[in-house]
């Protein structure tokens, strides 16, 4: 798996702030940056993302016959490096291209209301997906010594496959692990759907701000009170064989030596690590060590970085979230 950063030559589309588990997919900047800046530096502006009636050809001993495809369309831009057209994917009739100018303008009206700041912004696949975040203003810090920052992640696809969507995920300063805690009556997310007309996305994204605050004064108060929560080894032990069952018994040695493998990591980081300096034998211990597992540890199929794999896959597939969202149900019960 690479990191699917869209590059051409020695460019790459994206821009980074900081470092922080998905920021290795790119080009680091020492300070914050503007909406525009992402546009630029980026290469994220200009795309001019539209849709274009899809066609086929059809062969046959008579010539060839071009047919048209009834209600679907390609999604096509024009390439930031090279100025060329190109087809990123299909979409039906009601589909409206959301443009990265806008992508980051709805993000820019968040950041006037809230004083966030432009953190990271890039392509991926080719253009068929982008990301900006923000980073909020405020350190949360729980149980008097744990600092977790909170960042809104902005994600757009232009081939069909998915909603615009807003995230929002603490960030954990001493080990920098993206977090996807579920909280009671709260969500971490909040998606927008292609149709919507352009007042529709920037007033669902201002109701997201204020849900956002919400999940995060949610978020403080459950992990306080899970820093306040004792966890045994063996309670350890159960939450983690609920995460990552043992294989069967006649599994093959490959799978047996890594589920192995990742116990060792699991307990190694439980009992061992610096990362859990003040925070040892608690609930919110236990999870942080699921999160630090899956965001840093776990296995990739790549054949460069494995961090970058791992950042790639944090934003791009929803398995790491599941897993951190059922440790966080399990820590809290």
């Amino acid at each position: 798996m690479s990191h699917q950063i869209e590059t051409h030559g020695n460019q790459a589309a994206a821009v980074f702030a900081r470092t922080d588990a998905w920021h290795r997919l790119g080009t680091t900047l020492a300070e914050v940056f503007t909406a525009e800046q992402a546009m630029t530096i980026g290469h994220l502006g200009g795309w001019a993302v539209r849709k274009l009636p899809l066609h086929t050809t059809e062969i046959s001993p008579d010539g060839v016959s071009v047919l048209e495809v009834p209600d679907h369309f390609a999604t096509v831009r024009t390439n930031p490096f090279t100025g060329a057209a190109e087809a990123l994917g299909v979409v039906g009739a009601g589909y409206r291209p959301i443009q990265n100018e806008e992508h980051c303008e709805i993000l820019n009206r968040l950041a006037d209301d809230s004083g966030a700041i432009f953190d990271t912004a890039g392509s991926l696949r080719g253009g068929r997906q982008v990301f900006v975040s923000l980073r909020l203003p405020e350190t949360m810090r729980i149980g008097g010594s744990d600092e977790v920052n909170v960042n809104i992640v902005a994600l757009n696809s232009h081939d069909g496959t998915s909603a615009f969507r807003l995230l929002v995920t603490p960030v954990r300063v001493v080990c920098a692990n993206t977090q996807a805690a579920a909280l009671a009556n709260h969500s971490a997310s909040i998606s927008i759907r292609h149709t919507a007309s352009a007042k529709g996305r920037v007033a669902a994204a201002r109701d997201a701000l204020g849900l956002t605050f919400a999940y995060v004064e949610e978020f403080q108060a459950h992990a306080e009170a899970m820093i306040q929560q004792s966890m045994t080894d063996a309670e350890f032990a159960r939450m983690t064989a609920e995460l990552f069952p043992a294989p069967d018994r006649d599994a093959p040695a490959r799978t047996q030596n890594a589920h192995l493998d990742r116990e060792y990591i699991l307990n190694r980081l439980w009992s061992d690590a610096d990362t859990q300096a003040g925070i040892r034998g608690t609930a919110w211990a236990g999870y942080q060590a699921v999160a630090e597992y899956v965001d840093h540890h776990s296995p990739v199929r790549t054949h460069g970085d494995k961090a970058t794999a791992r950042a790639t896959r944090l934003l791009t597939t929803t398995e790491p979230a599941r897993i951190k969202t059922r440790a966080w149900q399990l820590a809290t019960t």
